[in-house]
């Protein structure tokens, strides 16, 4: 296989897939000596227009796990809009430290489908959306080292031809979503919550808009979100006045089961 071009390909709301996506296909750049294009499409007017992808190209496809599986509302523009012309693929999702339960496997089964060709895979532990304390600083050093350790792996399956040889990937691509669960133990519904703004704080310099995946933050009045939130916490996360916030009651007691459960360090895993 003749690798000409390397693709970082990503949704990152927060930053961490965004950091995992370009520290792979940067060794896997100097490894192969090969150019880097990225297509970053967290963003709404970045999904207008998909690139395109051929037989030459290995790309480094990366989303977040929300809920066990790929970001729902990023599914359909996933499975509808890339074309993978038999480029070869890494599928890579990050989590928050909790599992990534069916994500990988979700991940895999629409690249394939996409006309990709897996070549390997990563899960990646990253610093939970939701929480300062789940997964702190991750992906850390230890994280990265599995990168490079699957940068290494995957150019010896490219060089030796068998890059295309069976994976297997844990999970199951057509499970239901993990329903969140709070502190008593019981469901946790807050699929209707939305970041409250603290208008003392709040300088309407428009960041949170600016940044909103869904682009459901008024820009005019951005303490009005007047669509979809899909709790990714670009807003809350990238506010430079700290005004963004949750208060829903179910969603702050699932918040308040995770620091209570998954403090403990959750593995990356590498697929070669």
């Amino acid at each position: 296989m003749n690798i000409t071009r390397i693709w970082k390909v990503y949704f990152s709301p927060t930053g961490n897939t965004d950091r995992a996506v370009t520290y792979l296909a940067e060794a896997l750049s100097e490894k192969l000596k090969c150019p880097i294009e990225k297509y970053d499409f967290t963003l709404p007017m970045s999904r207008e227009t998909v690139p395109s992808f051929s037989a030459g190209d290995l790309v480094v496809f990366g989303t977040p796990v929300y809920a066990g599986k790929m970001p729902n509302k990023l599914l359909s523009f996933v499975q509808n809009s890339f074309k993978g012309n038999e480029a070869a693929a890494i599928p890579l999702v990050t989590f928050g430290n909790r599992s990534f339960d069916n994500g990988l496997a979700e991940l895999t089964q629409v690249l394939d489908d996409d006309g990709f060709r897996i070549v390997s895979a990563a899960a990646v532990a990253s610093q939970h959306a939701f929480s300062d304390s789940l997964a702190a600083g991750r992906p850390d050093k230890e994280d990265l080292k599995l990168l490079s350790e699957l940068a290494v792996k995957t150019v010896q399956r490219i060089e030796s031809e068998s890059a295309f040889s069976l994976l297997s990937i844990p999970g199951d691509a057509e499970a239901a979503y993990y329903r969140p669960l709070g502190l008593d133990g019981q469901p946790a519904v807050f699929l209707k919550a939305k970041p409250k703004t603290d208008t003392t704080k709040c300088t309407d310099c428009g960041i949170c808009a600016q940044n909103c995946p869904m682009g459901s933050i008024n820009p005019a009045k951005t303490s009005e979100v007047t669509g979809i939130c899909i709790k990714c916490h670009a807003c809350v996360n990238k506010c430079p006045e700290d005004a963004k916030y949750f208060d829903d009651p179910a969603f702050l007691s699932h918040k308040a089961m995770l620091e209570k459960n998954f403090q403990r360090r959750a593995e990356t895993l590498i697929i070669v």
